[in-house]
């Protein structure tokens, strides 16, 4: 992070797993309304654990950028052994990425264990994890965040306690479809938000006006002329966050519309095949048949009837 191609593909990620996991849920959702159970991750024919191996090779690009790629050294320390102010940000980005590292590998592990019961409950608590340390770091970043930036992680640290809260809430409801959905709408959502980041912090045509983007210990930030222009530019990333939220909104709800068409079971309905006047003479017949059988019935107990009378 800390760059153009440091949020976006990051964001790019976010936004594959907040699709596929989007599908999954109202896929299975529509397939059995009534049997829906949600799962941390979900496995495909050709792969069962695809979807963790793309969290593990991606987590670990991410890593080997921050500590090892990215700097002049191609490591994180300095000449005595310590980290200098310039790489913090490295090493706290790295940490997020080996987080959700350990999810997938934890998840792996678990889903190769008994009991079944509890391994589901126990990824997702992993999972929790992976987005408690995304947060604490995002809020406690060595990174000033007073500034326009600040406000980027501001929206951001919003959606990853979104993401937080759901997951742990799908502890303790497995069964709610709501639950999930709000947890892969936040998913996608970040991952939108990163490359938006990316873009409007690092492309120069992009920076708002009054502020410009400048090099400050070895990393470029935005910084504003005057407390109206940094207030200008803020109101625009507010502004941008609703238009992006609406246009999120109607694109979920559009896409569970979809599917919802797609995979939800039809009910068939077989035609009568006959006409009203029809129905109507086979019940006046079936009628007539039971008045006979009543009838019939009387003739067969007037014996007896009259056995007993004169007994």
């Amino acid at each position: 992070m800390g760059s153009l191609a440091g949020h976006v593909l990051p964001g790019l990620a976010f936004v594959i797993m907040g699709l596929w996991h989007l599908f999954n849920h109202i896929k299975l959702h529509s397939l059995g309304p009534n049997f829906y159970t949600s799962t941390p991750w979900f496995p495909t024919s050709k792969s069962r654990y695809l979807e963790l191996y793309f969290i593990m090779v991606g987590t670990s690009i991410s890593v080997s950028m921050e500590l090892f790629i990215g700097p002049a050294k191609h490591h994180p320390f300095d000449v005595d052994g310590t980290i200098p102010s310039n790489h913090l940000r490295n090493v706290e980005h790295s940490l997020i990425s080996m987080s959700f590292f350990v999810y997938a590998a934890f998840a792996i592990v678990l889903d190769k264990i008994k009991p079944k019961a509890q391994r589901a409950n126990l990824t997702q608590l992993v999972g929790a994890i992976a987005f408690s340390q995304q947060l604490l770091l995002f809020y406690l970043h060595s990174t000033d965040h007073k500034g326009l930036e600040g406000q980027y992680h501001l929206f951001l640290q919003l959606l990853v306690a979104i993401s937080l809260t759901t997951t742990l809430m799908g502890i303790g409801m497995p069964a709610s479809f709501m639950v999930s959905f709000v947890r892969s709408f936040s998913i996608l959502f970040q991952g939108l938000w990163f490359i938006v980041m990316g873009y409007m912090l690092w492309t120069p045509a992009l920076i708002p006006k009054g502020c410009r983007l400048h090099s400050d210990d070895g990393h470029k930030i935005v910084s504003c002329a005057s407390e109206e222009a940094l207030h200008r530019a803020k109101s625009l990333v507010n502004i941008q966050f609703s238009w992006f939220f609406i246009g999120i909104t109607v694109f979920v709800v559009s896409f569970y519309l979809a599917l919802v068409g797609i995979y939800s079971p039809q009910v068939e309905y077989s035609p009568l095949g006959k006409e009203p006047k029809d129905i109507h003479e086979e019940f006046n017949d079936i009628n007539t048949y039971e008045s006979k059988r009543f009838s019939e019935g009387e003739k067969g107990f007037a014996p007896f009837s009259l056995e007993r009378l004169s007994g």
